[in-house]
């Protein structure tokens, strides 16, 4: 086990995984243990610290003295059209609404569009695959529970692992292939609530980006499976989609391996403060069982940083912009996907 100067490590599963502990104020890290955070982050892909009492600005101070540069932290501003929207949360633009509540802080219906597309994140993904520039950090904060009982806890599988343990042979066909993953959040809406989104083609909805599937995870130097529902079909090195069936059926194997039962940790909330980090390129993660939907509040705010390592843009060109709202409003078919986590569809168009 690696040894830590200013924190302890209390390890969740033999492979990947911590809970922190010895940290009595999580607004005001020393530079070692931040240092330490960092280096354990990198061995265990996702750390668990609990009742941080941190609030929206700490959490945003916190993520910014985590990865040393404020300008990577992505925001919501991109899902914000013509400024209409009342956040929640305001000015906080840094912050991802990961729960259940609407702009009033109501409840959301369980049959209600952005409902159908949460049902997306009850599926194994990283964060922002779907981005021409992936996420390396998510940093996710409770600030409202529900019930223990009703379930609602995070799950994250161990990508690193998983490539460890494939097959000799399908890990010598994957090196020798090279290929790269196209990446689409309509894909995984489309098969989180399958008839919800029937008339979604992920083809025209925005652009798909495109992330080799085998990469090093730089921080730790192992391989890993970048990989999750997001991916929708492969393409040989050369760009060149391969046939949907054989994409197919690898993408499920490569998925169903990863996540299998002993490769997985579920996270139990226990209390508002209580905060998960998970690095996208090292783990999978998902929004786990809950029984709760439509009768308590789950309010769960995200801090995400843009990668700045040797694979952050993927295959796609440097500076591409990233998708928007205002674009999918235009691609015929999609007014109901508009109705994303940041966004609520009504009669009148969206609500942002």
């Amino acid at each position: 086990m690696a040894s830590y100067k200013t924190i302890t490590v209390k390890e969740l599963h033999p492979t990947f995984g911590a809970e922190i502990q010895g940290i009595s104020d999580h607004d005001n890290l020393t530079e070692e243990q931040l240092e330490d955070l960092r280096a354990a982050i990198a061995k265990y892909g996702f750390l668990l610290l609990r009742n941080t009492h941190l609030t929206d600005d700490s959490h945003i101070r916190f993520t910014q003295r985590f990865v040393r540069d404020a300008a990577l932290l992505d925001t919501v501003t991109r899902y914000l059209v013509n400024n209409t929207r009342k956040l929640r949360y305001h000015p906080h633009v840094e912050l991802f609404d990961a729960g259940n509540l609407d702009d009033s802080n109501t409840i959301i219906h369980p049959s209600s569009p952005r409902a159908h597309s949460n049902r997306g994140n009850r599926l194994f993904h990283t964060d922002s695959s779907f981005n021409p520039r992936r996420a390396s950090f998510s940093l996710l904060r409770a600030v409202a529970l529900p019930p223990a009982s009703t379930g609602g806890n995070t799950d994250f599988a161990d990508s690193r692992s998983a490539w460890d343990h494939l097959p000799q042979n399908l890990k010598h066909h994957l090196l020798t292939k090279d290929y790269i993953g196209a990446f689409s959040i309509a894909h995984s809406r489309k098969l989180g609530s399958p008839e919800f989104f029937k008339s979604v083609d992920p083809y025209k909805a925005a652009p798909m980006a495109r992330h080799k599937i085998l990469q090093v995870h730089e921080p730790s130097g192992r391989m890993n499976l970048y990989i999750g529902a997001h991916l929708h079909h492969l393409e040989d090195s050369t760009g060149a989609e391969i046939p949907e069936t054989e994409s197919s059926e690898l993408i499920d194997t490569l998925n169903k391996h990863a996540t299998q039962e002993n490769n997985v940790v579920s996270v139990q909330w226990e209390q508002p403060g209580d905060v998960i980090i998970w690095d996208n390129r090292a783990v999978l993660h998902r929004a786990g069982e809950w029984t709760g939907q439509g009768k308590y509040a789950r309010d769960l705010r995200r801090t995400t940083v843009h990668d700045d390592g040797t694979y952050a843009w993927g295959l796609n060109a440097v500076g591409t912009p990233m998708p928007t709202i205002a674009g999918l409003l235009n691609t015929p078919g999609l007014l109901q996907f508009a109705a994303t986590t940041e966004t609520a569809v009504t009669q009148e168009g969206v609500k942002v």
